[in-house]
């Protein structure tokens, strides 16, 4: 029946779309380019100001909608794909961690801080690995930028190793505008995928005032077969939001730009697997579950002085989330045990900053920053009723045997600038800087409670529990107060060729671990839980080169870096009870290359090329660190040691209005280890879930027509059909802890702006 409907949809869609219009340009819908685009200028905003891409001193991808309509990319796996030195770590839906330039000690980023910070607009996102971090629908976004290197002069910490910006389409004040993209595959023999965006955008008062709302809906079949629940396909998908804008300029000094968002994202299981069971198999005792819902609202006024551009950004946002996770491989299998964790974030942030706009020598940035947030979570450790039953365990209400509640508090203020000179018209030096405090603090509620349940169960004990009240109180606020900067000098020899020299610094903020000074109630003579971490410290040394050559037929992105980290943020878990902590150890080194490179050597025929080399790993030790983070000198860290794509397209006309255009992309990733190597607090023991990621070849196609303003195109995603192992999960407690690429998938898309 679901391919029965799919063809149905299809065919239904492709008949509909002679009488309706609504499709990309021509040329950027077929992947097509004239000479003309090809040697369009980029501009970015990834120095808080609009410049050429070729004139930034950082290494920097950015992503028209059009291109990421041409290629489907609808969330970060695209992304990470076509980013040199970018990994996406993904163990399912809603939560994501990406890895750049190879600084991660594991892809999970338990309890840490992101190392790349992710916006949409002018809210960061991203959290704590041990977060539901939801991937955002990418329709109807003016560009995606990625920021390779650390960005913590304008973007703060989180930042450590680069910064991914999305920044939404602002409404269009003369036109009436609409689009539509439908997106109908199948992946495997069974798993229906619909994918449908709508934007409709209205001037209200011509050159004044205009409104513009995105729709979208996502219903995704899974394609993982739960052996412990018994249900097929269990990982599926709904995801459905929108967003509003509203732009007015009364003069043409002044604008205001309101937005409200609206996201949430349920899927239904996760999608990690175990091979030992078969292709697309998982077994846990029940769903695990990482639910978002993302409610963002934003009032940005710009105001154009002569000589400067005033912008105020205020944002609140709300950010409810779900961690259902099934730990019972924690203790194989022997006893339920499992983690509901509602997560409820509050966030406000305010940015001010002023651009000069004066046509002298020196350009500059000056701004302040604050960012609030307050995340409550309410922790359910659960059994199950029947277990507590065979057992004989009494005392307990319900399945629950230990609830926790806290809340933490964050805060960052900052201020900061760049300052450009320029010494001639070929040459200009740049230089950053921020200070910044953040304090973090976390409180735990009245109303919690623990109980002997996990030994109870573990020795075969019977009667009733012994219940132990968590008592209230608040946690030690940890505190830094950090500079960061970026000194850099750029040199053009000539008009299309750019040569840089920058450094630049990152870092996070302290971490304070919810249950520092805990021993365990399993086993006493476990380590004791410190107390936090301090903010660790990156450095990063680049030379790089942006260049065109004959009218824009070539061009080239190079970038060669050295990074040494320090005081590094580590997670690691006590053996006896899988409680997660943070600490800091030693120092790491990573250092590659980068490059992208695009060539049109024919009419019609553009080719697309971009990898990076990376060698990351731990440089310096001591016994005492090596033991409590299960790390080892000398020891890669969690990166490929080369990560790229290559993407081929070809478009030539069919008739008078009609144009064919076919494209192939091969992404490949390296193998890279998930995690250290060693048990934590037992250096002498190989950790049992140490392990690799494959290296794999992920190859897409993508064929199909334009005619006059509407598009439709066939593709297939990971032709091969390729199940290899992109993610490995450090944590003992899951069974199935591997995340493999998704199986072939055939699709079609119709797409029509009018």
């Amino acid at each position: 029946m679901k391919q029965v409907l799919y063809a149905a949809t299809c065919v239904a869609a492709l008949s509909g779309s002679a009488g309706i219009t609504f499709a990309q340009a021509a040329d950027t819908a077929t992947g097509s380019k004239t000479k003309d685009i090809e040697v369009e200028e980029v501009v970015v905003t990834a120095t808080r100001r609009e410049e050429k891409l070729q004139d930034v001193p950082i290494s920097v991808t950015a992503f028209s909608q059009d291109e990421l309509t041409r290629k489907g990319i609808v969330g970060y796996e695209g992304i990470a794909h076509e980013t040199p030195g970018v990994v996406m770590n993904r163990p399912t839906q809603n939560f994501n961690n990406f890895t750049a330039r190879g600084i991660a000690t594991n892809g999970y980023n338990a309890n840490l801080q992101s190392t790349v910070a992710i916006y949409i607009d002018e809210l960061p996102i991203s959290a704590n690995g041990n977060s539901t971090i939801l991937d955002p629908n990418l329709y109807d976004v003016e560009r995606v930028e990625f920021l390779r290197g650390p960005q913590g002069t304008l973007f703060g910490s989180g930042s450590l190793a680069g910064a991914m910006r999305i920044l939404t389409k602002s409404p269009d004040l003369d036109e009436v505008e609409a689009s539509m993209l439908v997106d109908m595959g199948m992946s495997g023999s069974d798993s229906l995928r619909q994918r449908y965006n709508a934007m409709v955008n209205v001037p209200i008062v011509e050159d004044e005032l205009a409104f513009r709302a995105v729709v979208f809906y996502r219903d995704e079949d899974g394609y993982v077969d739960n052996l412990g629940t018994g249900i097929e396909n269990s990982n599926s998908l709904q995801d459905v939001g929108g967003r509003a804008i509203l732009l007015w300029e009364p003069t043409d000094k002044l604008s205001v730009r309101m937005l409200a968002s609206h996201e949430n994202s349920d899927p239904k299981d996760s999608s990690l697997v175990n091979p030992a069971l078969g292709e697309e198999l998982r077994n846990s005792e029940r769903p695990d579950r990482f639910m978002a819902e993302l409610n963002n609202f934003n009032t940005t006024v710009e105001y154009q002085f002569d000589w400067a551009t005033l912008t105020s950004s205020s944002t609140y946002s709300h950010f409810d989330q779900t961690f259902y996770v099934d730990l019972a491989n924690t203790f194989g299998f022997a006893l339920p045990f499992r983690l509901d964790a509602d997560a409820y974030d509050e966030i406000f942030v305010q940015e001010t900053r002023l651009v000069s706009e004066t046509s002298g020598p020196i350009d500059w940035v000056v701004g302040g920053f604050y960012y609030y947030k307050r995340r409550d979570v309410d922790f359910a450790y659960k059994g199950t009723e029947e277990f507590f039953a065979q057992r004989g365990i009494t005392g307990l209400d319900g399945d629950t045997y230990q609830e926790l509640y806290n809340h933490t508090v964050a805060n960052e203020l900052a201020g900061f600038g760049e300052v450009t000179y320029h010494l001639n018209d070929k040459a200009w030096v740049t230089g950053g800087l921020r200070y910044g405090s953040n304090d973090v603090q976390t409180i735990t509620e009245d109303g919690g409670y623990a109980s002997n349940y996990l030994t109870m169960g573990l020795f075969g004990l019977s009667g009733p529990v012994t219940i132990t009240p968590i008592a209230a109180g608040k946690g030690e606020k940890a505190k830094a107060d950090r500079f960061s900067y970026k000194a850099s000098f750029s040199y053009q020899p000539v008009d299309s060729i750019t040569i840089y020299a920058t450094v630049a610094t990152g870092f996070r903020t302290p971490v304070v671990n919810a249950r520092g000074g805990a021993a365990s109630l399993v086993d006493p003579n476990d380590i004791v839980i410190p107390f936090g971490s301090s903010s660790d410290e990156l450095i990063n040394y680049e030379l790089g080169l942006k260049g065109s050559w004959m009218d824009g037929a070539l061009t080239a992105n190079l970038a060669a870096y050295l990074i040494d980290w320090d005081n590094i943020q580590v997670q690691a878990n006590r053996v006896s009870d899988s409680v997660q902590f943070v600490t800091n150890i030693g120092q790491a080194r990573s250092q590659g290359v980068e490059f992208e490179i695009t060539a049109s050597p024919l009419d019609g025929l553009d080719l697309y090329l971009n990898g990076a080399y990376t060698d990351s790993r731990v440089t310096d030790l001591t016994a005492e660190e090596a033991a409590i983070s299960g790390a080892v000198e000398g020891e890669r860290l969690a990166a490929p040691y080369f990560q790229g794509s290559a993407t081929a397209k070809y478009s030539f006309e069919v008739g008078a209005d009609m144009t064919a255009f076919a494209s192939a992309t091969i992404a490949h990733v390296g193998s890279f280890p998930g995690l250290f190597p060693n048990v934590p607090g037992k250096p002498d023991q190989t950790n049992p879930t140490y392990d690799h990621t494959d290296t794999f070849n992920n190859v897409n196609v993508n064929f199909g027509v334009q005619k006059g303003d509407w598009v439709a195109s066939g593709y297939v995603e990971n032709l091969t059909d390729d199940h290899s192992v992109t993610y490995v999960h450090p944590e003992a407690f899951l069974f199935s802890r591997y995340g493999t690429l998704r199986p072939r998938t055939y699709g079609l898309r119709f797409a029509r702006d009018f």
